[in-house]
């Protein structure tokens, strides 16, 4: 079962998403479920499989294993992708201008931004009162 494998780390927000690629059947498990059971949400299974379709390949031709922690659905379904793109460009450099051209292997920058003193959150203020 010593397959060769390609592994990537895909981030976004507070969640991180650690992508094992290996040739096989089309088994994809996130935190060992099958992805359509972990990513019930329309549109996420299809989201997550894009960097695939964007250069091309059938995903029933490789096994992948993900390993998803923190953040929330969208967070985790993005990390997933990134990672995804990124395995793929180590399995095959030669499709880093596709994946790019799509935008899969751009880290998403925006996070969290932290609470101030004497604010609520972030930037709301609290009311003004005039006395």
């Amino acid at each position: 079962m010593a397959s060769q494998y390609y592994e990537a780390i895909g981030r976004r927000k507070e969640s991180t998403a650690r992508v094992r690629v290996m040739s096989g059947t089309g088994t994809f498990l996130v935190n060992e479920k099958l992805l359509g059971d972990f990513f019930t949400r329309y549109g996420d299974v299809e989201a997550i499989l894009s960097p695939l379709s964007a250069i091309g390949l059938d995903s029933r031709n490789f096994d992948v294993t993900v390993k998803v922690n923190g953040g929330g659905v969208t967070g985790q379904t993005e990390s997933v992708r990134l990672g995804l793109a990124r395995a793929l460009v180590k399995m095959n450099p030669n499709d880093i201008a596709a994946l790019r051209k799509s935008g899969f292997l751009t880290r998403d920058p925006r996070v969290k931004e932290r609470k101030k003193p004497g604010l609520k959150r972030a930037r709301k203020a609290p009311t003004y009162t005039k006395r």
